[in-house]
């Protein structure tokens, strides 16, 4: 496959929330805000891409015995990195994000990438697939996050699209847990409409 079709297959055909169904924790506790949503998105997309790249320039230098280990390695370097940064520059997103930027190690879209992918393909080959998946996720999360902040708080971004009122008498289960599975149920059927 061409290096563009490396990277769009990540945004809609095997987006990893809407096709590949992984990373959910992080896509519904992350997705209550825009804002939250595009820096988490960011933070794993960093993640994904560096994690990648990595992978598979080493992947003849790393023994099949210890690949997952040193996958892990590698992959919480780049996430200490990403949380020493956005600590540092963003400290109100940093606060935000919590305890899910930590657990970017653990997120088996980043692991399934490096182990599925990267270690079996070329550099650029593994970084267009990085690329395209990490804005695949963000697009998702860029989705998720766009209903449950309007519906739950009648804002974008912050901005506010409905009114005093609404604030008033928000949506407050689009914002809540339930509402997420609940939106997350809605928006995999369109996509299973999309697809058939």
């Amino acid at each position: 496959m061409s290096l563009a079709g490396e990277f769009v297959k990540g945004i809609y055909k095997e987006n990893p929330i809407f096709r590949l169904v992984l990373g959910m924790c992080p896509f519904l506790a992350m997705t209550s805000s825009v804002e939250n949503a595009l820096g988490m998105g960011a933070a794993a997309g960093f993640v994904l891409v560096c994690s990648n790249f990595l992978v598979a320039a080493l992947r003849k230098a790393i023994p099949s015995k210890v690949r997952i280990p040193c996958y892990i390695v590698i992959i919480a370097t780049f996430v200490t990195l990403v949380d020493l940064i956005m600590n540092a520059y963003v400290p109100d997103l940093h606060r935000n994000l919590g305890i899910f930027i930590p657990l970017i190690v653990v997120n088996c879209i980043i692991l399934g990438r490096a182990e599925g992918f990267a270690n079996k393909n070329t550099v650029p080959a593994a970084v267009a697939d990085g690329l395209g998946m990490g804005v695949g996720f963000t697009f998702a999360m860029l989705v998720m996050a766009t209903f449950r902040e309007i519906l739950g708080n009648g804002t974008w971004l912050g901005i506010n699209l409905l009114g005093s009122g609404y604030n008033r008498q928000p949506l407050l289960i689009a914002i809540l847990a339930p509402g997420a599975f609940i939106l997350m149920g809605f928006i995999l059927g369109f996509f299973n409409i999309l697809d058939n």
